[in-house]
């Protein structure tokens, strides 16, 4: 055995070792990018839920953005007002207001209200029965009622109720999008909880083939523009829209004439009312198969 290659050997990967060494510890400090301390103990005190309620792509992200003073720690609405508050304290920073926001449906045709064309027979997912003629009701636009957001709001604020209708329980909604997301017919958005005037309605068709397939649906009469402040309502096409942007919106006028009830008013976050107008709907039962 020859030791003098090998000493040599190992006396040249020894000296690579320190050579590589010295250069990654060189990189390292030339690379180093300082991370605030403060961003751990944030994301610690957050609810970990990554939602995306806030705006952020994550808590983490959150963290970072409050931290830098970008937002405000009452942005994160998962968090109670104590933990909110919390934070603040630790940033040594206001907590700052934040509006609430909901999700809401625009869509009352319950089974005890809207007509199916056709009974689906599937997957019990809204998804699924999209592609399958649309799902069989008579609406194209209503809610199928098979239950996707329900089961996507991992906060448990959404329910069906017995007549396959999503109910949002607003205590318990944190505004994260996810039942918008997974909703096929695009019923839902999220809306701040002072936005009281609401249109439950989608239906494009005209007033007497939407209230032939839904008792509850706009027929685009237009007492709701008539009665509403000059500018704030107006119909696209066989719809009724609102326009929020005015802020002149905060009045239950342009609700008490509606026939079919389709604009509501919510009264507090859970609960919407109808106008003095509208039909008074005392079925329980389904509504049978058109055809």
């Amino acid at each position: 055995m020859d030791f003098s290659n090998l000493a040599i050997s190992g006396a040249f990967m020894l000296l690579l070792g320190f050579l590589l060494a010295w250069m990654l510890a060189i990189a390292s400090r030339k690379l180093y990018v300082y991370e605030d301390p403060r961003i751990d103990e944030i994301e610690g005190r957050l609810p970990k839920s990554n939602c995306g309620a806030c705006g952020q792509a994550g808590c983490r992200n959150f963290a970072e953005k409050v931290v830098a003073g970008e937002i405000e720690p009452a942005q994160c609405s998962v968090s109670s007002p104590a933990q909110r508050q919390e934070i603040a304290d630790f940033l040594g920073v206001a907590a700052g207001q934040a509006e609430k926001r909901v999700a809401r449906l625009a869509c009352a045709g319950g089974r005890h209200v809207a007509f199916l064309r056709a009974r689906y027979a599937g997957h019990n997912s809204c998804r699924a029965a999209t592609v399958v003629s649309g799902g069989g009701k008579e609406c194209a636009w209503g809610c199928l009622g098979l239950g996707d957001c329900a089961t996507v709001c991992t906060f448990g604020a959404i329910t069906m109720d017995l007549h396959g209708l999503p109910q949002v329980d607003a205590d318990k909604c944190t505004g994260c999008n996810d039942c918008a997301e997974v909703c096929p017919k695009g019923l839902f958005s999220v809306e701040p909880v002072s936005r009281q005037l609401w249109i439950a309605c989608k239906n494009q068709a005209d007033g007497d083939t939407a209230e032939a397939a839904c008792e509850v649906a706009c027929t685009a009469c237009g007492r709701c523009v008539q009665d509403a402040v000059p500018g704030l309502m107006k119909l696209n096409g066989n719809l009724a829209s609102i326009n929020y942007e005015l802020n002149t919106w905060a009045a239950r006028k342009p609700i008490e004439r509606c026939p079919t009830g389709a604009i509501v008013w919510f009264d507090n976050p859970n609960h919407a009312v109808k106008g003095a107008a509208a039909k008074k709907i005392l079925r329980n039962e389904h509504l049978p198969v058109l055809h």
